[in-house]
């Protein structure tokens, strides 16, 4: 059985080719994540349980948790799910290469032709999708380890002619500069340039299966209805699935033809008469904010113990740089936290992202009868 190499590794042409090297020799692999605090680190890596952490200049620690993967295995990658119970998705070295060759041939990348711009964090199937399609159809790779406009359009003038990028992100670049840009995360804008093509995916599917509402090749879509009125939770059948999870079987059911492994997203959508996919978002009540996706549970739990702070609840409200921002309702008890103390706590348990941008206080939090706060009542 083969080992997991989690590479604790800063994007860069190090860690790009040690995954070369990692794919060629088919040991399966992690990316860790610079910006997790001690603590959200530790629990990344009891979910992804691997064998072994290399860090840089080859340097390797065994992990006495760890547990070696399946044959077959190429990639395990944390979903940004809740830190209380994360989830390790297994992705077959069939998959990646499926969702190598699908995106390829729909963008229109080409060895020997295109390069690619790495800007995205690696740890996410976003950013680390870019450096697996580039490795595995010959593809050229650059690396923007700290991407705003400036040096994306530096990184087209060099040669880069394609990109993925945050919404976020959006605003500051010449997207002209490139063939064509992939933008995800937060929600995209209902007006873009005709080469911004808006995807739809996550960990579990590879990397995103859909353009512009659009499945790709190979890609099918279906609805369980859950209003009667057309909207619906999404299913996904495509090459590009994952395996399972490292502790826990994949969510897959029987799709409407009664053909099996179709995953169950846990997103809400819609589907037009020509085929084309509409998303509303999550059951659950994520935040996605500049393409991080932040859980309201985890940020309350580190603000509880702050001095000043009687009750709290984390929502979000519209930004239109970060998608969504995050915010905090804090009932003060006597003198009450600032936004830069909140912001610290946070990022010291979570990570920076997580920190709300917004400090409000109230008198009281709305809350249902049995006294569970109404998130979606704050404003």
């Amino acid at each position: 059985m083969p080992d997991l190499v989690a590479l604790d590794l800063p994007l860069g042409h190090e860690l790009i080719a040690r995954i070369t090297a990692l794919l060629d020799a088919e040991i399966p692999f992690s990316v860790l994540d610079h910006r997790w605090s001690p603590d959200l680190r530790a629990v990344a890596l009891a979910a992804l349980r691997p064998t072994i952490v290399e860090g840089p200049d080859g340097a390797t620690t065994l992990h006495a948790d760890g547990i070696e993967a399946a044959p077959g295995d190429a990639v395990v990658l944390l979903t940004s799910g809740s830190t209380n119970d994360p989830k390790a998705a297994v992705l077959t070295r069939d998959a990646i290469e499926a969702s190598a060759s699908i995106t390829s041939a729909a963008l229109g990348s080409r060895s020997g032709e295109s390069r690619w711009v790495a800007c995205l964090p690696p740890v996410h199937i976003g950013g680390l999708s870019v450096i697996l399609r580039s490795i595995l159809t010959g593809v050229d790779v650059v690396v923007v380890d700290n991407p705003d406009g400036q040096s994306l359009e530096a990184a087209a003038r060099s040669g880069a002619t394609h990109v993925s990028l945050v919404t976020r992100l959006l605003d500051t670049v010449d997207t002209n500069a490139f063939e064509k840009v992939l933008l995800g995360g937060a929600a995209p804008p209902p007006i873009r340039p005709a080469n911004v093509i808006a995807t739809y995916g996550m960990t579990e599917t590879g990397s995103g299966v859909v353009y512009d509402g659009r499945p790709l090749p190979g890609v099918d879509l279906a609805l369980r209805d859950i209003d009667g009125e057309g909207w619906g939770e999404i299913l996904v059948s495509s090459p590009t699935l994952l395996r399972s999870y490292r502790d826990r079987p994949a969510p897959l059911v029987d799709g409407p033809d009664h053909s099996p492994g179709w995953l169950v997203t846990g997103d809400v959508g819609r589907l037009a008469l020509d085929g084309s996919l509409e998303v509303a978002g999550r059951h659950e009540d994520v935040i996605v904010t500049g393409g991080e996706k932040v859980w309201p549970d985890d940020v309350e739990q580190a603000l509880r113990d702050i001095p000043g702070v009687s009750e709290v609840a984390v929502w979000r409200r519209s930004d239109p740089a970060w998608g969504h921002r995050v915010v905090a309702w804090i009932v003060p008890d006597g003198t009450p936290p600032t936004i830069d103390e909140v912001r610290d706590v946070v990022a010291s348990r979570l990570a920076r992202y997580c920190a709300p941008r917004e400090l409000v206080l109230v008198d009281r939090l709305p809350r249902t009868p049995l006294g569970k706060v109404r998130r979606r009542s704050l404003s």
